[in-house]
């Protein structure tokens, strides 16, 4: 299987509970391996019945279930399926993102063991291990965010290397001649409109409307990069650029839903943000989420964000659809680098 030269941030949380199990029989890319099935964010948990069902089974199936950060109603994360391993068929194999839950009293403590491509591509395994129930279920109590992470990450993955092939040259090509940066976005977004060191570009779609933007500012000190600050400038620039149906409507944020935390883009600081925005004087809002970076060699600030409005149906596959733009930024130094990867 093809590594990535450039890795991007996030790094898994506790990471030393993790070992990888190889590639699988996949990472040769043979023309004989099946292509997995399932739709993004749905997992089929492995696991004896019985088990599923007490604490332990419990603990795993409410780390899977968590509510999706940043979105105006409760979403969890994956759609959740299961299956005893007797039933674990060819046809379940293939299966796109698979949890495999293994009690055995050989195992002296509890861990994470995981594989890429093993039954079909791209397929990600994550295998518990432990050696009885008690300590599975304080160990996946102990890691819900980084089980959620991990498939997450790898769903994001999926989709920068499907971006790679299918972006828009357009926006990419708008985006180098004003930012002298590169970025993929979805060649949906058809409708852009400029203003001073700002793009966005739209679906302009009534309903399901998927929205990038990015602009940039100089750098003065790293008060830049607190909160307060983040929000602040999100108005002003949003206020700027992004107005109404009627004089006067224009982008604002929620402040009482952003959520911001520090992160690693490409192996550099970036502040990610999460939060609801609204349309002042309107009724429209929804989601947004955005990585917010220094470009050192330029002396300026970099942000992109993605938002989305979709007031009739469920946003979590499109918010996370786009949010994998984001993590395909470079600025100029960094555009020797060909291929991108969210790490796990």
């Amino acid at each position: 299987m093809k590594r990535s030269l450039l890795y991007l941030g996030l790094a898994i949380l506790a990471l030393a509970t993790f070992s990888s199990c190889g590639k699988g029989k996949g990472s040769s890319k043979s023309p004989f391996m099946n292509t997995s099935s399932g739709r993004p964010y749905e997992i089929i948990v492995v696991v004896d019945l019985g088990l599923w069902e007490r604490p332990a089974g419990r603990a795993l199936y409410s780390a899977l279930e968590m509510d999706v950060p940043g979105l105006p109603q409760a979403e969890r994360s994956f759609k959740i399926m299961y299956t005893a391993p007797s039933n674990f068929d060819m046809t379940l194999k293939l299966i796109r993102n698979i949890v495999i839950v293994d009690i055995q009293d050989i195992y002296t403590q509890a861990k994470f063991n995981y594989a890429t491509d093993v039954y079909a591509e791209p397929q990600t395994v994550l295998t518990i291990q432990a050696p009885n129930e008690k300590e599975m279920e304080t160990f996946v109590e102990e890691n819900r965010e980084v089980i959620v992470d991990f498939f997450t990450r790898a769903e994001m993955n999926r989709q920068i290397r499907l971006l790679e092939k299918t972006h828009s040259d357009y926006i990419s090509t708008k985006v180098a001649s004003m930012f002298d940066c590169e970025v993929w976005v979805l060649g949906d977004l058809t409708s852009t409109k400029t203003g001073e060191d700002f793009l966005w570009a739209s679906t302009n779609a009534a309903t399901s409307d998927m929205n990038f933007v990015i602009y940039s500012y100089p750098y003065t000190d790293n008060r830049t990069f607190t909160r307060d600050f983040y929000m602040h400038k999100r108005d002003s620039v949003m206020k700027a650029n992004i107005p109404g149906a009627k004089e006067g409507m224009y982008m604002s944020t929620d402040t009482t839903t952003v959520e911001t935390k520090a992160i690693n883009v490409q192996g550099e600081y970036a502040l990610e943000a999460r939060g609801l925005w609204r349309m002042k004087g309107d009724f429209m809002g929804g989601p947004f989420v955005s990585h917010t970076r220094l470009d050192k060699a330029n002396n300026r600030v970099v942000t992109v964000e993605i938002f989305v409005y979709s007031p009739d149906k469920l946003k979590r596959n499109l918010v996370r659809l786009m949010e994998a733009s984001l993590y395909t930024l470079k600025f100029p130094s960094q555009q020797v680098q060909n291929q991108l990867k969210v790490e796990n």
